[in-house]
């Protein structure tokens, strides 16, 4: 019998046995040579084709764990060798107290380290605000390492500068949604501050960069985000890296069937996880586009605090898009008792728009945690394929009878006439207001006549009074001048 001893003084794997006068890379060679299960050569790797006992005999109790790196602690002492396929194996050196100690010294260490590093992340709380478009960017890179190959969706890659040349038709509303966005915000609220004029910069970018998409509300609260955490041209890559790879782009797209999609899958969401509140949201006639479209269109930027839309977009860095998901489903699941309290549709809508938001640090955390403890992506999928399947099936319905038919379209006529003769009424109340708006400012530019000709009345009198003043000037200056040579006569005495 023979027992695996490790040589002193060696690393690597293959100089750690020995086995009598031979190697164990001989005996390794053997057994892969003379092992031959039928089916599993094309498999399994070479080096898993050993029985499970060969297998733990020669590598289960002499890994080499300084190649592993740091490890979490465990018990400095070697478990017991049990025997092997070729007969019992002697028991092991035992090891010298001073080789113990050095041991539990180390998991002491490890041990120490560990504590350290918790407190610390307690005390960070999350990724720090001054390196987090850092990470942002280092999280991105990781994510095209992993993901080599574009999608067919990617965009040319034109320069940020040379798109600031051209010229957009989505000028207007995106100069309208500069106002709009972070107005109580320092570095956006001056008019057409350095903040406004990068906002504006980076979404007519983008509005050139994907004309399909070109610019939608919403994306100034996304651009706007990741201004605050980076330059103006880093913010725009970032930007596309969202809208292309993450997969916000699609819910941005002029039909916005993505974005029925996505509330469909919220509402499934709530069916499965808070049955009671879907209910008593339903039982209102509330369906999460009232809600929660803002929410995805501007990735809770619109409603919630920055920092907790700061800890949104880390996540959605780190796991991608079904994190609104995710978040959504927190708030609503967090907030249910006090939903449930209201009766009314607009008491309801009003909580969740006005009230939700204001998110209190332990309501943050508790939200952030949860988040990383779901698992929703095949349910997503799933729902999906069931918005679409149940979307064929509207389309492929049987027809309807013609008396169904008949009442269908006597009640859209009804409902048409009715609209009709709301707008006429709105169209005559449009008229006065234009009569009373064209007589004001017929008003308005008589009066502007009128004073246009006093204003010209008055230059004239004005120049008048200037000449009149200069030939003054000039008749008072006249007797005062003496001529060269001449005296003036003496008065002659009484």
């Amino acid at each position: 019998m023979f027992c695996p001893r490790r040589l002193e003084g060696e690393d690597s794997v293959s100089s750690l046995w020995s086995f009598g006068p031979s190697s164990v890379e001989t005996e390794k060679q053997k057994g892969l040579e003379t092992l031959n299960v039928p089916g599993l050569e094309q498999k399994l790797p070479l080096q898993r084709r050993w029985t499970p006992a060969v297998n733990e005999l020669f590598f289960c109790r002499w890994l080499n764990y300084s190649e592993l790196g740091e490890l979490p602690p465990r018990s400095p002492l070697e478990p017991v060798c049990e025997d092997g396929p070729f007969g019992p194996v002697p028991e092991e050196r035992k090891r010298t107290s001073r080789e113990l100690r050095e041991l539990w010294r180390k998991a002491i260490l490890q041990q120490i380290l560990l504590l350290r590093m918790e407190k610390e992340n307690q005390k960070l709380q999350g990724v720090p605000r001054h390196h987090r478009g850092e990470i942002w960017k280092f999280l991105a890179e990781q994510f095209h390492l992993k993901h080599p190959f574009p999608s067919k969706q990617q965009p040319k890659d034109v320069p940020y500068k040379g798109l600031l040349k051209q010229l957009t038709s989505q000028q207007h509303a995106i100069l309208i949604d500069l106002g709009r966005t972070f107005p109580t915000h320092p570095y956006f609220s001056a008019q057409l501050g350095a903040g406004q004029l990068s906002l504006y910069n980076i979404l007519k970018a983008y509005s050139l960069l994907d004309q399909e998409v070109g610019y939608c509300q919403g994306l100034s609260f996304v651009a706007g985000i990741l201004l605050l955490h980076m330059s103006e041209e880093e913010a725009f890559k970032m930007l596309k890296f969202l809208m292309f790879d993450m997969g916000l782009r699609k819910q941005y797209r002029p039909d916005m069937i993505i974005l029925q999609i996505q509330m469909y899958q919220l509402s499934r969401l709530l069916h499965d996880y808070h049955r009671d509140l879907y209910n008593h949201l339903e039982e209102h006639e509330i369906g999460p586009s009232l809600y929660a479209a803002p929410w995805f269109l501007t990735v809770f930027a619109s409603q919630f605090p920055l920092g907790f839309v700061a800890r949104v977009f880390d996540m959605i860095f780190l796991q991608g898009s079904e994190v609104i998901f995710k978040v959504a489903l927190s708030l609503l699941g967090s907030h249910k008792p006090l939903i449930l309290q209201h009766e009314n549709l607009e008491t309801i809508v009003d909580f969740i728009k006005n009230t939700l938001p204001n998110l209190g640090l332990v309501q943050m955390e508790k939200t952030i945690n949860q988040v990383f403890e779901m698992d929703i992506a095949k349910q997503l999928q799933a729902y999906e394929v069931e918005y679409h399947v149940l979307q064929e099936e509207l389309i492929d319905s049987s027809p309807l009878s013609d008396n169904q038919r008949m009442d269908k379209l006597e009640k859209t006529n009804s409902s048409l006439r009715k609209q009709n003769l709301d707008l006429l009424e709105q169209l005559q109340v449009a008229n006065s207001k234009i009569q009373s708006l064209e007589a004001t400012v017929e008003k308005l530019l008589t009066s502007e006549s009128k004073l246009k000709q006093a204003v010209l009345a008055l230059e004239l009198e004005r120049s008048a009074l200037l000449q009149e003043a200069e030939e003054l000037r000039g008749q008072a200056a006249g007797p005062s001048r003496l001529q060269p040579g001449c005296v003036q006569p003496q008065p002659a005495g009484d």
